[in-house]
């Protein structure tokens, strides 16, 4: 039956949430317009709080009203329908509810909300001027969900459309009320634990960068350059941890969801988000150097200003459309590229103007930066990130590029790079050079008073290490038949740098028992990053070149052919030092631990039930007893390989999925990884039998079989153990007075024995037959006729090839170093962000006069934190 209430209930709250930024916006503004900072108009400001809770509020009815239809399966709504179906379980719903564009901006709204109402709590001071701000953000986000028509222009896109008014189908002429029984679900590659956690986590980063915008942009509209510094440090440092996790989370789910045999493929959608954070992170930098030096003042406005604006012009590149076919990532345009233009722009222009309006009067520092001074080497570091991150929005934007000359009327030949790994790589792995080395001299330098005889006393050991390292690494590497090229060594060395001189100055703390720098942990953790990608994707070995000498196939590509091996079921192929054999095919069935082997199911006419032909058990524990119904999710397939080592006779078992989907390109396969402390051994399917096309079964050959025979099957043997009446385990649907029963065969294999059990069917006087197949000997068996009197049976066989897969296999040498020194830099960026705890209470005291200009020269001392 149509509901249109929980979607009209949701339409009018998203109408109020805009309704409400409108007003929170107009009345912060005048509540501080004219007003020094700290004093406000206490009437606008009570409007303000007033109208932004009443924000917050309408924005938590829509959440709650869009997961609603999706949770009820609600498929009169569009959204519900494209998204989710009704066999997905709550952790796929919730992922449902930001897979699309109007989910995505909501959660975005959400967690903007959020961090709003933390502002106004512990931010008295700066809470009108910032909120602002604030609210005018919300008030354009919340359009773009709004749904709504404004002479004849539609503004935003409404998660509570009704399926009959998106879609022009027949069915909705001859009844409006039609409502779908099921939806088309979710993208299969999004059904992965990282879809719940990983959205989320990326937008509250995206969310986080307006928080220093919003103090730098109120620090110039009150003329307090200064002063909005110390809140908005300890933001930049949240926005930057939650920012980076949320990144890496998504390499991690690429490396074990995706086939590309990596974790970053520089995608322009990866691309517009790792942009942002490199800008963040170097904003980070100029405001510690304000902090410490009172240096880099202007650098942190254009950073801090410039970080918002990229996730603006990011979520242009990913909404708008303009990608097209350039990301797999991107989303459709909705029709929204004229409202993402405007809001792009209209924040553009205020902070652009603003800041060059403002610019002469922000403080600039009278000391001359000196070699011997650290403050220049953060400096150079932190223009290192820029160029990294230059570099790659000129690149990504190429289609921006196209797409702008051919509105103006200019036909334009640009394209993006063939190959964008080898493009962004060459120039990207040298911004890393520069990031682990300069980190490293530059936590040395910030820790000491420098000048020649000191400075050489500190880098002398970190530095005759990293050498002594990077050439036993070189050694090791050639001794095992491998290069390293120039650019290769220098990483290393820098790596090696960079570890070694940031824990040389960590211990050094420890010793004077100093409190621990929050950014020579992160620094150490970034370093060894680099380390692991320079191992894990220089010198990725694949190890299941085809030694065969046979062609798998003309249609497949050389790569296919080349370096992937093919396995026949239970048949034993050689692999690198292992033998590796495909057993079969599994499924998940939600409850059971592992998967479940496919020849224990009896599939029924709802791909979701399935019928136990045995008993499904784990040790000693049954799960389900043969007969029973068994819910599975049939989408995907798990081909079980197992690997056993030659000389150790160590065996393991990977379980590489698989799935045929022709919309979406044929068989989308993701990886099943097994992980040693020096090595990942990573392997995923490259190609299956077509599911859809019958097999090419042999002649029947019959055989007149007596209770205790036994029948030669091309390499086995089969003994006819008896016959007996058939259960509805085979899903026969049976009526009273109808017949059928099965005969029980035992067929030996190479490695083990199968229950093999065809049925015989009388039913309305009709005969019919139900073959049963052994999926790993290539055999079926089909019960024929019964001869009562003479107490013989007549069974068919026949035999058609055997299963197989085509694998690829890939050892990621040392990429623990990626995911360990990814954990190490989220430590270090808590650490830094635990030590400045106490900088959101200073906020909210009176203003205490600042610090003079003119920077002294500090020694170390117990109280000095740095981030």
């Amino acid at each position: 039956m149509l509901n249109t209430f929980i979607g009209d209930a949701g339409h009018l709250s998203v109408i109020v949430a805009f309704v409400a930024a409108t007003i929170a916006a107009y009345s912060y503004f005048m509540a501080t317009h004219n007003q020094p900072l700290g004093e406000t108009d206490a009437s606008w400001l009570r409007i303000g709080r007033g109208a932004f809770l009443l924000h917050g509020v309408a924005v938590f009815s829509v959440v709650a009203c869009l997961f609603t239809i999706i949770y009820t399966h609600r498929y009169e709504y569009y959204y519900a329908w494209s998204h989710s179906s009704n066999h997905l379980p709550v952790y796929y719903m919730i992922s449902c509810f930001w897979e699309g564009q109007e989910g995505s901006f909501l959660l975005w709204i959400f967690w903007q909300v959020i961090l709003g109402f933390i502002i106004m709590r512990f931010n008295k001071r700066w809470e009108a001027p910032v909120m602002a701000i604030f609210a005018g953000v919300q008030l354009f986000l919340t359009s773009m969900i709004l749904g709504v028509v404004f002479g004849g222009v539609k503004v935003g896109s409404s998660p509570f459309i009704l399926l009959r008014d998106f879609l022009d189908i027949p069915v909705f002429k001859t009844d409006p009320n039609f409502v779908p029984k099921d939806g088309t679900g979710l993208n299969a590659l999004l059904q992965n634990y990282w879809m719940v956690i990983h959205p989320p986590t990326l937008f509250l980063g995206f969310a986080l960068t307006l928080v220093p915008f919003a103090f730098a942009i109120a620090g110039l509209w009150k003329r307090e350059y200064t002063k909005w510094v110390r809140p908005a440090l300890r933001w930049t440092l949240v926005g930057g941890l939650v920012l980076g996790v949320g990144i890496m989370m998504g390499a991690y789910w690429a490396y074990e969801t995706l086939n590309f045999g990596g974790y970053w493929n520089w995608d322009p959608v990866e691309n517009a988000v790792y942009i942002p954070w490199l800008v963040l992170v170097a904003s980070l930098h100029g405001l510690v150097l304000w902090q410490r030096s009172r240096t880099a003042l202007r650098t942190s406005f254009v950073l801090v200003i410039t970080t918002f604006l990229l996730v603006l012009y990011a979520t242009f590149l990913t909404r708008s459309g303009v990608l097209g076919n350039a990301s797999v990532h991107s989303f459709t345009d909705l029709g929204l590229s004229g409202q993402l233009i405007i809001y792009m722009m209209a924040f553009m222009v205020l902070a652009i103007a603003l800041l060059i309006y403002r610019w002469k009067q922000i403080p600039i520092s009278p000391k001359e930066l000196t070699t011997y001074n650290p403050e220049l080497w953060v400096f150079v570091g932190a223009t290192v990130l820029c160029l990294g991150a230059f570099q790659v929005l000129v690149t990504t934007s190429i289609p921006v590029y196209n797409a702008f000359l051919g509105f103006v009327g200019v036909k334009s030949n640009l394209a993006l790079p063939a190959d964008q790994i080898q493009h962004y790589t060459k120039i990207q792995l040298w911004m890393g050079v520069g990031v682990a080395f300069f980190s490293g001299l530059a936590q040395i330098m910030w820790w000491q008073k420098n000048d020649k005889s000191s400075l050489t006393n500190s880098l002398t050991v970190p530095g005759i290490l990293s050498l002594l390292g990077a050439a036993l690494v070189i050694l090791l590497v050639q001794y095992n038949g491998l290069k390293m090229n120039l650019t290769y060594i220098t990483l290393l060395t820098a790596g090696l740098f960079g570890v070694l001189a940031n824990l040389s100055m960590v211990l050094t703390l420890i010793r004077r028992k100093v409190s621990l720098s929050g950014g020579g942990v992160a620094h150490m953790g970034i370093a060894l990053m680099l380390l692991g990608i320079l191992a894990s994707s220089g010198y990725s070995n694949i190890i299941s070149q085809n030694v065969s000498g046979l062609l798998y196939s003309r249609e497949f590509p050389e790569e296919t052919n080349r370096d992937n091996v093919l396995l026949w079921r239970n048949d034993k192929a050689p692999m690198g030092k292992y033998d590796v054999s495909y057993t079969g095919q599994y499924v998940d069935a939600p409850g059971v631990p592992g998967y479940v082997d496919k020849q224990l199911l009896f599939q029924t006419a709802d791909e979701y039930k399935a019928l136990a032909r045995a008993d499904i058990k784990r040790g000693d524990k049954v799960y389900y007893k043969a007969g029973d119904t068994v819910d599975i999710m049939p989408e995907n397939t798990y081909y079980r390989v197992e690997y056993k080592d030659r000389k150790t006779d160590e065996t393991f078992v990977l379980y590489p999925r698989g799935q045929v989907n022709e919309e979406m390109g044929g068989l989308l396969a993701s990886p099943d990884i097994k992980k040693f402390l020096g090595h990942d051994i990573y392997s995923h399917i490259s190609a299956v039998p077509p599911p859809d096309k019958e097999k090419d079964w042999s002649e029947v050959q019959e055989h007149t079989l007596s209770v205790g025979d036994t029948i030669f099957l091309n390499d086995y043997f089969a003994v006819f153990r008896g016959v007996e009446p058939a259960h509805q385990t085979a899903g026969l649907g049976l009526a009273k007075g109808d017949l059928a029963i099965q005969g029980d065969f035992l067929v030996t294999g190479e490695k083990k024995q199968y229950h093999v059990h065809p049925v015989f069917v009388v039913r309305n006087r009709m005969i019919g037959r139900v073959p049963d197949e052994v999926e790993d000997l290539g055999l079926r068996l089909s019960f024929l006729n019964v001869d009562p009197n003479n107490r013989k049976f007549t069974f068919g066989v026949s035999t058609t090839q055997k299963d197989y897969i085509i694998l690829k296999a890939m050892e990621k040498p040392f990429i623990n170093l990626l995911w360990s020194g990814t954990l190490l830099m989220a430590v270090g960026f808590g650490m830094a962000l635990y030590k400045r705890r106490r900088d959101v209470e200073v906020a909210v005291q009176p203003a205490q006069p600042e610090a003079a200009a003119t920077p002294r020269p500090r020694p170390i001392q117990k109280s000095r934190q740095v981030a």
